[in-house]
């Protein structure tokens, strides 16, 4: 099933022709921010369809021009926006997605570790903050700790490494 992932915001529009700079939300920008069909919006309920035009790095954001956005004014309309991409559940961003927050974290073997209270995103990799009756895990998201997300129930399994979880 694919869903739309918040991947950059619109900074600012730049130059006369529409292009707009875009920073990025999540470590997997770069993979998809080169897509032929992106979605803006202020929600992705509410997001529309944009076809790329073109794609180039400024910095440690993109400068992206949008079919159909053909002036300055145009692009500043778009300031504020999210830019998001489509995704299937088992394409690693949909690990990092804000719709986990409040899933329960469980292990393997079934023992309640906690509720994902927030997702960080740090230079080595991605962090679920859990939280356990007021006290706070960090888990790195990496294959070798998440097993699966299981969106019916609202659950993230994991297999616990000695040490993970002590206080």
């Amino acid at each position: 099933m694919e869903k739309l992932f918040p991947i950059g915001k619109v900074t600012k529009a730049s130059g006369l022709k529409g292009e707009v700079h875009v920073s990025p939300l999540c470590r997997y920008f770069e993979d998809y921010s080169e897509e032929p069909t992106l979605f803006l919006g202020f929600s992705n309920e509410s997001a529309l369809e944009m076809k790329l035009k073109k794609s180039a790095p400024a910095g440690k954001k993109r400068r992206i021009q949008f079919e159909g956005v053909q002036s300055r004014t145009e692009a500043e309309a778009l300031v504020g926006q999210q830019v998001f991409a489509t995704a299937s559940d088992d394409d690693p961003i949909s690990l990092v997605s804000p719709d986990l927050i409040g899933y329960e974290i469980m292990t393997d073997s079934g023992e309640f570790v906690g509720k994902l209270k927030e997702i960080l995103w740090l230079p080595a990799n991605d962090v679920y903050a859990i939280d356990k009756d007021g006290h706070e895990f960090l888990i790195p998201v990496i294959d070798e700790i998440v097993e699966c997300v299981v969106h019916e129930h609202a659950k993230i399994i994991i297999r616990p490494v000695e040490g993970l979880m002590e206080v």
